[in-house]
């Protein structure tokens, strides 16, 4: 790359990547971006709090969606006007709340031949992707003779939140509801704020080709809230899924185990991992695709390289001055946004692991061999041709993905989060013969006498409970002796 950069120690014990004299750093208030050594004395304590981002994200909601959530479940379809004109500004009569089908495919009929083009590759793909998640039903005969199964089922009705506060994500409409298409789901509706001049044609275009049944015109807590309790005009569903602010978020949070929900969506994240064959220009612009959804989301680069590390400033103070939204994008890049060299590629992978970004593009030589060390990240994204953009809308793999360092334990939204597992047990009489009498010895181990009766009485074949657990002890006796 071109350019170079020293490092120096700067207030605060962080190592700043500072531009030799005669380069520009692309705003005159200060870098676009923290730099950081994993060197530097403070680079432990920011990788603690990085660590911890989904706590600081979270914030102090709960009262205020909690009141909103008792509103709805009391008051209803009354309680989701009234939250919609005084949060949306927006007057929803009761009419209009649901959009239908016919509504969808009229708005898909206005768009331009391009855009219906791409909504429909983009939902093939997906569809065609979610397919290989599909799980079956399955039965076997142990050597006991037990018939032993589980029983695949998709749920009923699920809810889909689609956001639609600053930005349109007609994108999430088909990443929420093909999957269930696919997984079979009976009936999907969808809640989305309210606009005043109608919802957008590209919003219910997608809905329509994603295959929802009703969108409706509802959004924020008070649309988690009626999805479970359901009112008059909203039908409570069996699942939520789908990212929202984080009103949302705490909603979701508050009405689990009341309604299923997929998982606790925070602001989006990236983290990129480039050594000295990536290019400054394009590790930027993947910076910025997800420092320009908001002043939350976080963008952080692992590079190796001290060079490209000042060439990725560079391109981001080029590049943000021509972003419409180059203010959200700027005050995300400054509060959570950082540029870090590391002593290796091993460890910029397990700074990457620690932190369990969201997404995490691998802009290296040799992609493939650095996935296997890759354990914590809701996708991975591998080479310098594979942008996060690319999985945001029409690679395949879903986009609701898990945020905060939750990849840790969670997983992308797919078809098995609209299904659900069925257990299946046919003993004969000959299997319990075999195996009850140590459900029994079991039963008495944990002082359960009725679970052990239960068996007991199937065995004894009427005959009384105590001769019968005699009989059990000794049958128990003598396998232990035989084995």
């Amino acid at each position: 790359m071109r350019g170079g950069a020293r490092s120096t120690t700067g207030p605060r014990g962080s190592a700043r990547l500072l531009p030799r004299k005669g380069q520009a750093t692309g705003a005159a208030t200060g870098p676009v971006v923290r730099a950081l050594h994993t060197a530097s004395p403070a680079f432990p304590r920011w990788l603690r709090r990085l660590e911890d981002r989904g706590e600081e994200q979270a914030g102090s909601a709960e009262q205020i969606v909690q009141k909103i959530i008792d509103d709805v479940r009391r008051q209803g379809d009354r309680a989701l006007r009234a939250l919609s004109r005084r949060l949306d500004g927006v007057d929803v009569p009761p009419g209009e709340l649901a959009v239908g089908r016919d509504a969808m495919e009229a708005a898909f009929a206005t768009l331009p031949p391009a855009q219906r083009a791409a909504l429909r590759l983009a939902a093939r793909r997906i569809r065609d992707y979610h397919r290989h998640q599909l799980e079956v039903s399955f039965r076997y005969r142990d050597s006991e003779g037990v018939w032993l199964g589980q029983e695949i089922r998709p749920l009923r009705r699920v809810g889909l939140y689609v956001p639609g506060g600053a930005a349109l994500y007609p994108s999430s409409v088909l990443m929420n509801a093909i999957p269930a298409r696919v997984a079979g789901v009976e009936q999907i509706v969808a809640v989305s704020p309210p606009h005043s001049g109608g919802e957008p044609a590209a919003l219910l275009a997608a809905a329509w080709v994603a295959g929802v049944d009703t969108l409706f015109r509802v959004g924020g807590a008070q649309a988690i809230a009626a999805l479970t309790f359901g009112t008059v005009s909203i039908p409570r569903v069996d699942k939520i899924v789908g990212p929202g602010n984080r009103f949302v978020a705490t909603a979701k949070k508050l009405v689990s185990g009341r309604v299923g929900i997929d998982m606790i969506a925070g602001p989006s994240e990236v983290v990129v991992v480039a050594d000295p064959s990536a290019r400054a220009d394009l590790v930027a612009a993947d910076l910025l695709a997800q420092a320009e959804h908001g002043p939350d989301s976080t963008a952080i680069c692992l590079t190796t390289s001290v060079r490209l590390a000042a060439a990725i400033e560079r391109a981001l103070a080029s590049q943000l001055a021509e972003l419409p939204r180059a203010a959200l994008a700027r005050q995300s890049l400054r509060a959570h946004g950082a540029i870090v060299v590391t002593r290796s590629l091993d460890e910029a992978i397990e700074i990457a692991n620690r932190l369990a970004p969201e997404h995490l593009e691998l802009a290296v030589r040799n992609p493939r061999q650095w996935l296997k060390r890759v354990h914590s990240a809701g996708a991975v994204f591998l080479g310098h041709w594979s942008p996060e953009a690319f999985g945001d809308y029409l690679a395949g793999p879903n986009h609701v993905l898990p945020t905060g360092g939750t990849a840790r334990f969670g997983s992308p939204l797919g078809v098995y989060d609209f299904q659900k597992r069925t257990s299946v047990i046919e003993a004969s009489a000959t299997a319990l013969r075999r195996l009850g009498p140590t459900v029994e010895t079991l039963a008495a181990m944990e002082g359960l006498d009725a679970h052990g009766r239960a068996v007991t009485l199937r065995l004894a074949g009427g005959a009384g409970t105590s001769a019968r657990r005699a009989t059990s002890v000794s049958r128990v006796a003598r396998r232990s002796k035989s084995d």
